[in-house]
């Protein structure tokens, strides 16, 4: 494994169509690399450290904010179609034939639309805590939980109310998360802009204009794909994880117990264990 860690990789920067993409590398470098794809306002350390160096331990990982978002340069993208170009644009830049692909959230959004529209770029789709476009219960989120992801000045409480389950075991696993991912002291990405998690939130909204039609898209990506989600997400509702192993061709399934939407920074373990073991 490189000595370069989470905690320790330092941010780099590459140039494509006007944008300064900030991103960090680490890992044991090998043909295919695996970039991961943010959730909603989320930056370059707002990773999982824990979970983010187990999958480093077995092949490199690429961390990348979007355009317009922390220390990023560029437009905010309002569509998940821009947002997915602009992704395409950075491997491009960074001269990435192919990629395996981890989205999260809105990233696994984003995921989805750059597995059709460039299908020989991934090799291998993972999808954690996301949904279809035009699913039930994607347009928006509940009124709780919009209120807590667009705190002008987010906090942990909001984090662990939006993240985990509201049992007392998830809880608990959401505060030692919290100590994880606020442990790098040096190096630091900066936080995302009002302007940002607006821009982000209209791409949301238009994801999840209820299209049932919409669906029928899933069925065109080619690349083997992992769904991954906890068992009791508020954010974006468990079932359409169901729904799209249902209907992605070569799709398998993991529900993680007592979890919500992060269920990947709940048991960072366990979920670096099932996304190596799928990507290798």
């Amino acid at each position: 494994m490189s000595a370069v860690t989470h905690h320790t990789a330092s941010t780099q920067f590459v140039e494509a169509d006007g944008v300064r993409y900030a991103y960090r590398r680490l890992g044991s470098a090998g043909e295919v690399p695996l970039v991961m794809l943010q959730h909603f306002i989320g930056n370059l350390d707002n990773w999982d450290p824990a979970l983010v160096d187990a999958l480093a331990a077995e092949r490199e990982v690429i961390l990348v904010d979007y355009p317009g978002v922390a220390s990023s340069t560029g437009a905010f993208a309002t569509t998940i179609a821009q947002m997915a170009q602009q992704i395409i644009a950075f491997t491009a830049a960074l001269g990435l034939e192919q990629i395996d692909l981890l989205g999260f959230s809105i990233g696994g959004f984003a995921a989805q639309d750059i597995a059709l529209v460039r299908p020989r770029l991934v090799r291998r789709l993972v999808l954690a805590g996301t949904g279809p476009k035009g699913a039930p219960g994607m347009h928006g989120w509940r009124k709780d939980i919009e209120t807590h992801a667009r705190a002008e000045v987010p906090t942990g409480e909001d984090l662990l109310y939006i993240f985990f389950a509201h049992t007392e075991t998830s809880q608990a696993k959401g505060v030692e998360f919290l100590g994880r991912f606020m442990a790098r002291t040096e190096g630091r990405d900066v936080p995302s802009s009002l302007a940002s998690r607006d821009a982000q939130y209209d791409a949301v909204l238009e994801w999840g204009v209820p299209d049932h039609s919409a669906l029928q898209r899933l069925t065109g990506i080619q690349c083997p794909t992992l769904i991954i989600q906890g068992d009791d997400d508020l954010m974006i509702p468990t079932r359409n994880s169901y729904l799209m192993a249902g209907l992605i061709p070569d799709a398998q399934i993991r529900i993680y117990p007592d979890a919500a939407h992060a269920s990947l920074f709940q048991y960072p373990a366990d979920a670096a264990k099932d996304i190596n073991a799928f990507l290798g």
